[in-house]
């Protein structure tokens, strides 16, 4: 497993925000810091899986000396999240009607999330309900 530097930031009436020096754009909160930290690793990972999924490697990670050097990280507090081990994305062609197709985008949009991160969140937890 690879791990990856995550900032957390907390301002006075905020949540615990989370970002990534690594992968810019890549962040996410959560209301205390142990769900701050459970969304970081679920981030980390859409990230990657979004990355492997439109054919782009996934950047090797910056050591902690060099994300605080800079000055914009000093008042963060670093942890480090591992970033599973992730299976090569294979590109597919479904049909789903269109209606169905702009929800998605939008709902993905609204949730940071890639069409195809979503997807997969959605079919790995109808997988795992006992009852279907």
């Amino acid at each position: 497993m690879t791990n990856y530097v995550a900032l957390i930031h907390k301002d006075a009436d905020s949540d615990f925000g989370v970002s990534f020096p690594d992968f810019p754009g890549c962040v996410t909160a959560g209301s205390s810091l142990e769900a701050a930290r459970s969304m970081a690793e679920e981030a980390l990972c859409l990230q990657n899986e979004s990355l492997l999924e439109d054919g782009d490697g996934v950047p090797p990670p910056s050591s902690l000396d060099e994300i605080m050097e800079q000055v914009e990280h000093r008042n963060a507090v670093a942890v480090l999240i591992a970033a599973k081990d992730q299976e090569k994305a294979i590109r597919v062609n479904i049909t789903i009607p269109e209606r169905y197709l702009r929800a998605i985008d939008v709902y993905a949009r609204n949730h940071g999330l890639s069409r195809s991160g979503l997807l997969v969140k959605a079919a790995k937890q109808v997988m795992a309900d006992d009852s279907v």
